[in-house]
């Protein structure tokens, strides 16, 4: 079976390298992107199996990454992990609404961010809706 993988979107180099280590630590082949508009493009080259998704980034946030994401009949199945420092009040929801399968507050909780990166990975997909509390 070949390795899942996961494209990793965010501007803040530090956050993206901690990511990659601990992803492939756990045996995922890993992608990175660092603005809105690579990670379109991206996404379209390198056909993921999940998307990791900041939603504080230049060149077009997350959420427009998100719209374009549902938008393409190539991409819309690809499962999205939001994983963003901006507040979780006003942002959880509407990032859930806009299709994200989870929604982490950074610094997300690294058991729990890799529980459902599985989940959302496994055969059946069921990805929990919110981050456990």
């Amino acid at each position: 079976m070949s390795k899942h993988k996961i494209l990793v979107v965010d501007d803040d180099p530090d956050l993206v390298r901690a990511l990659r280590l601990r992803l492939r630590a756990n045996d995922y082949e890993i992608a990175t992107a660092c603005d809105g508009y690579s990670a379109i493009a991206s996404a379209q080259k390198e056909r993921p199996s999940l998307i990791v998704l900041d939603l504080g980034l230049p060149a077009g946030d997350g959420f427009t990454v998100l719209d374009r994401l549902q938008n393409s009949d190539a991409l819309s199945a690809i499962p999205v992990i939001v994983l963003s420092a901006r507040d979780p009040q006003s942002n959880e929801d509407r990032a859930l609404k806009a299709g994200a399968a989870a929604f982490f507050q950074k610094p997300a909780d690294n058991d729990e961010l890799l529980n459902v990166i599985r989940v959302s990975l496994s055969p059946s997909g069921q990805a929990a809706t919110s981050r456990p509390s």
